[in-house]
């Protein structure tokens, strides 16, 4: 039943944002689609997740706020492979989730800026991403979206048909020297910083 909810909803997706949005692909030779995977992207609208999720050919892990999880949208969020995160009280235990997951060789999607833009500039990485990055030892991939902002802006509902456009680049890799210096706080920031740099430079 997962498989089928999970699916049924990619199938649909996909086809609106290439009919819809005239969805275009840079760089597609760059996606990582085996073993463990962090993917990190900027975040314009809450069209992202399931967007960067129909590039992938097999499923993947997201992250959705705590609050979205009511009613029946619970079961679907969960059959979608979302996890609930408390964006007002963040806790170590969304953390270790990822971390569990990438370590289990799965695909997770986090957003380093942890919310979405208010004018479509980049925003801080926060220092989480660098923890996970760290601790999962998963490949990074970094992704740039342009164009979903002015589809769904943020406070509005109003679907508006606008070109959306997303950059896969390489993988990131980290030097020895860069690892032997995340170490702490001010280490993880280190590696969030240049996390975010590899998605700018997109």
């Amino acid at each position: 039943m997962m498989r089928w909810v999970y699916w049924s909803g990619w199938m649909t997706l996909r086809s609106a944002f290439r009919g819809l949005f005239g969805l275009r692909v840079r760089g597609k030779e760059h996606l990582v689609t085996e073993g463990s995977v962090l993917v990190v992207s900027n975040h314009e609208s809450f069209l992202d997740p399931p967007l960067i999720g129909t590039l992938y050919e097999d499923e993947m892990y997201y992250l959705a706020r705590k609050s979205l999880f009511r009613g029946p949208a619970k079961w679907l969020y969960a059959k979608w492979k979302a996890i609930p995160v408390d964006q007002e009280r963040p806790d170590m235990a969304s953390l270790k989730t990822i971390i569990r997951l990438l370590r289990q060789g799965n695909r997770v999607l986090v957003f380093p800026e942890g919310e979405r833009t208010q004018d479509g500039e980049l925003g801080e990485a926060q220092p989480g991403v660098g923890l996970i990055a760290m601790k999962s030892g998963a490949v990074i991939q970094p992704i740039r979206i342009r164009g979903a902002r002015e589809a769904l802006p943020r406070g509005s509902g109003k679907v508006r048909f606008a070109r959306i456009d997303v950059h896969v680049g390489p993988p990131l890799v980290f030097t020895d020297e860069e690892l032997a210096k995340a170490k702490g706080k001010v280490g993880y920031q280190m590696v969030a910083d240049r996390i975010m740099e590899s998605i700018g430079a997109l």
